[in-house]
């Protein structure tokens, strides 16, 4: 019997071993279900997160774009809708020509906006396509074009120009193809800030300066107005508009993705001034 009751024993403290690793082994894999759900719950926040992430940073720069079509061409129209109304009875053929820069100026707002629009709507077919629609059942083929860079500066500057705003350019340092990021946001600044002298100057004229340093691209806009220690009266009172400031936030956002940093302000003498500095070799 006392060979038997060691069997016995042995064989229970066996089965208590065996019922306490499987007690064990239940609680672990419930331990580790519980570890990887709360796992998967933190992925699909931060996907979740990382998608909310893209739609605002996308929904910002599509803001951007519009702000930059929609203010530039709309202040070309205001101004030139105001001159052609002081002239129409006296001056029927200037009348006629800002009517035509009115013109000009919404047939390219509704080009550019179009281009903006073609990026984000998909074509019928489901596909990425370059179409327009167009009068009719089906669409009108319309090429994509490249956003501004530095090279269209001489058109935007002749636009400028021609509303009353005379505007003086300057490239210094030896000019060179620049990324696509930065030769937009070079163009994006130089129109942001005539725009703005456009719409908000009382006459004067506008500076346009950009620098192509070794490590950096410089771009800077001055324009003349009322000196604010002489207390001068303006010149010539113009249409003025509200702004908001998206166009100088946008710009700031636009440059900081660079690691360039860009400064606007009065200036004692008169006017305003817009500066930025870009890096041009950062990795």
């Amino acid at each position: 019997m006392g060979e038997y009751d060691v069997l016995t024993a042995a064989l229970a403290v066996a089965c208590a071993a065996v019922l306490g690793l499987a007690v064990a082994l239940v609680r672990i894999r419930h331990r580790w279900q519980a570890a990887v759900g709360e796992r998967g719950w933190l992925l699909e926040r931060e996907r979740e997160s990382a998608a909310e992430a893209a739609i605002m940073a996308e929904r910002d720069r599509i803001a951007r774009e519009l702000h930059d079509i929609v203010s530039h061409n709309v202040s070309l129209m205001v101004v030139q809708a105001s001159a052609a109304r002081e002239v129409l009875g006296t001056m029927p053929d200037e009348a006629a020509t800002a009517l035509r820069a009115v013109e000009d100026a919404g047939r390219g707002a509704m080009t550019d906006l179009r281009h903006l629009l073609g990026l984000l709507a998909p074509a019928q077919d489901g596909t990425d396509g370059d179409t327009a629609p167009g009068p009719g059942a089906g669409a009108v083929s319309t090429p994509l074009a490249p956003q501004p860079g530095l090279d269209r500066l001489g058109p935007l500057v002749d636009r400028i120009s021609f509303a009353g705003l005379p505007v003086e350019v300057r490239i210094s340092g030896e000019p060179r193809p620049l990324p696509q990021g930065i030769d937009v946001t070079a163009y994006r600044i130089v129109q942001e800030a005539l725009t703005n002298a456009l719409r908000h100057g009382d006459g004067g004229e506008a500076k346009v300066t950009v620098r192509y340093a070794d490590h950096a691209l410089r771009v800077e806009v001055l324009n003349t107005g009322p000196s604010v220690l002489t207390g001068a009266a303006p010149a010539a009172p113009r249409p003025r508009a509200d702004g908001t400031g998206r166009g100088l936030i946008g710009l700031r956002e636009r440059v900081a993705v660079y690691g360039g940093d860009l400064d606007a302000r009065r200036r004692l003498g008169g006017g305003y001034r817009v500066r930025a500095r870009i890096p041009l070799d950062r990795p």
